[in-house]
């Protein structure tokens, strides 16, 4: 069975996946929602990869060094033992900018005797649309280029001998060594020295980073690696962050929930940025509030659900056919249609940010400024729309519908928009939106609930279960100890929950019936049954599905309720933010003296 064994690289430009095996399956260059350079990750035959072909391997192991976002892959053969180091470069500079070219560096470090291996290196320009071209050039690089459809090219520095590169020749690995693939064409020669230096100082700088992540007495080593994920789900240039690195891995295989995710969902990047403020990083948030500002210049602005990494409002879907997709899984989609949807919910999510903001920081005037006038317009918007019926958070692209998740945010735009204008003491619009908060609330506790389920349903007038619904409790909306929150969580468990892995919902939608388990789920149950004090099965079930992720710790989308694989797009931004959640939930429960006391009243 496979599974998405794959390491993440990147450098807040752009990302690469690269197999347990060493295989660098996925990139897409110059960033993230650039087409694909390889792509062997969506077809084995047509999408192209760079991989590293042991002659004599007995053992091939991978991890992430410490702290850091560089990938080191293991090769022990019979002949010798080297590791490759993956990473993208990224560091300051002595002029204190960033430096992360769209560059992926595989350093070669021998460990002991002379290993015997082949490099296949084989890019497959613009989604491998069209012929790509691979030679060597005078300029001493070989050159990969597009011969036809649109051009597009790539460059590939080593230290090895390019044609025992391009004939996938034998290589005796006897000093340490490196490739090094690039977007653009280099002014500078590039020595083993300089790709070493590189390496010394990306290691320098995200080691410097980890150092500022929250350290947590309980799973700290998981929440850790979720951040660094995080991190590399974050745009520099604009600040947007994106829901995952990949398209079109399937949620189901064989069926066509396959999506592009390389895009910045307000909802998603929102949720992100909180965690990651909470954690101790703090310029992700106000990078992103910025994102958020350059997409909402003006006071009329209708918000999108999501935008494009560089604040693009428009992502026409369309279907690249000549892909097989991932274990044959069609079709395979660049873009996403959704963005055309109405959804309630993101307006609630992003003023809860927002309000987080203003109570952590110190802004200026100006700053302060513009963000209480995004505030008042986001509450005119929701003002003007909370009554009427939405597309979800999963995102549904059938009917629209009344749906509770999408209500309750909207009861959380108008909280947190009254904390803010009392932080700013704009005593006017306290009195005001604090009316229109009580009126969400009273429609939600009328129409949301169920007799019949004793549960707030998925929507208004539904006896269908939905697992978002688990967050009112979360955003603040009602108390863990309400007797109806109580029974909303257990409800839910019981119609949704199954082999110990949650459904989002399990009524037909427009694509037919769920069938895999939607990871941030089940951590969201995790969190709701400790708030209702079953503790101890809340930390069973949270140990459990972290034995579910990859080789290194990371999460897709979705997870096989039989196999156990993962599925949909990876890595998740929602399931590494939940991993942090959880472990923030959980870090002051001293669970060893939960359960002695427990023993103690059943004996």
């Amino acid at each position: 069975m496979k599974n998405l064994n794959y390491g993440v690289i990147g450098n807040c430009r752009s990302a690469a996946l690269v197999s347990e095996k060493g295989s660098l399956d996925w990139v897409c260059l110059p960033q993230f929602d650039s087409s694909s350079a390889f792509a062997k990750l969506l077809d084995i035959n047509k999408g192209g990869s760079f991989e590293i072909l042991p002659e004599q391997a007995t053992n091939i192991t991978q991890e992430y060094r410490k702290n850091t976002n560089i990938l080191k892959t293991r090769f022990e053969c019979i002949d010798g033992v080297f590791e490759v180091l993956d990473f993208m470069p990224r560091y300051v500079t002595e002029k204190n900018d960033y430096y992360m070219p769209p560059d992926v560096v595989r350093f070669f470090r021998l460990v002991y005797g002379k290993p015997k291996f082949r490099i296949k290196y084989n890019p497959q320009l613009d989604y491998a649309r069209n012929t790509t071209e691979t030679n060597v050039s005078i300029g001493d690089y070989i050159k990969s280029y597009t011969t036809s459809g649109n051009y597009d090219s790539l460059y590939l520095y080593s230290s090895f001998n390019y044609s025992d590169i391009l004939n996938q020749e034998v290589i005796e690995l006897d000093q340490d060594q490196f490739c090094q693939v690039s977007y653009n064409q280099k002014l500078l020669e590039q020595t083993l020295d300089r790709i070493y230096l590189k390496l010394q100082r990306t290691k320098t700088y995200w080691l410097n980073w980890s150092e500022k992540t929250k350290e947590l007495p309980k799973y700290n080593e998981e929440s850790s690696r979720s951040a660094l994920v995080l991190k590399l789900l974050s745009y520099q240039k604009s600040g947007a962050v994106l829901a995952a690195l990949t398209t079109s891995l399937p949620e189901t295989i064989g069926e066509v929930r396959n999506w592009d995710y390389r895009f910045c969902w307000i909802r998603d990047g929102s949720m992100v940025v909180k965690i990651l403020t909470q954690m101790g990083h703090f310029n992700v948030a106000k990078r992103y509030l910025n994102f958020i500002m350059d997409i909402i210049p003006e006071k009329n602005e209708k918000i999108q659900i999501m935008y494009g990494i560089n604040g693009e409002r428009k992502l026409s879907e369309y279907e690249l056919e000549h892909l097989d997709g991932y274990e044959g899984s069609k079709p395979v989609r660049v873009g996403n249609a959704a963005y055309k949807q109405k959804q309630n919910d993101i307006y609630g999510i992003l003023l809860d940010l927002i309000h987080q903001h203003f109570e952590m920081f110190e802004n200026s005037l100006d700053h302060s400024e513009e963000l209480w006038t995004i505030v008042r317009s986001i509450v005119k918007v929701v003002e003007e729309n909370w009554k009427k019926p939405d597309r979800g958070i999963w995102e549904i692209r059938g009917k629209s519908l009344h749906f509770t998740f999408s209500k309750v945010m909207c009861w959380v735009a108008f909280d947190r928009a009254v904390k803010i204008a009392s932080l700013l003491q704009r005593d006017y619009y306290v009195g005001k939106w604090t009316i229109l908060r009580h009126s969400v609330k009273e429609d939600i506790l009328k129409k949301a609930w169920s007799k019949k389920k004793q549960a707030f349903t998925q929507y208004y007038g539904s006896e269908d279960m939905d697992a978002s619904v688990l967050l009112m409790e979360s955003y603040g909306f009602i108390n863990a100890t309400d007797e109806k929150y109580k029974s909303t969580v257990l409800t839910i468990q019981k119609e949704l929950e199954h082999d110990g892995l949650m459904y989002r919902y399990k009524n037909k939608d427009d694509f037919g019936t769920p069938k895999s388990a939607f990871t941030i789920c089940s951590f969201w149950m995790i969190n709701s049954l400790y708030k209702i004090g079953k503790k101890k099965e809340a930390k069973e079930k949270f140990d459990k599905l972290l034995s579910y992720s990859n080789h290194l710790g990371l999460f897709a989308e979705d997870i096989d309720f039989v196999s156990k694989r993962m599925l949909g797009n990876f890595p998740q931004a929602y399931s590494h933010l939940a991993i942090i959640e959880t472990a923030l939930n959980f870090s002051n429960t001293n669970f060893d003296d939960e359960d002695s006391l427990l023993d103690q009243l059943n004996s």
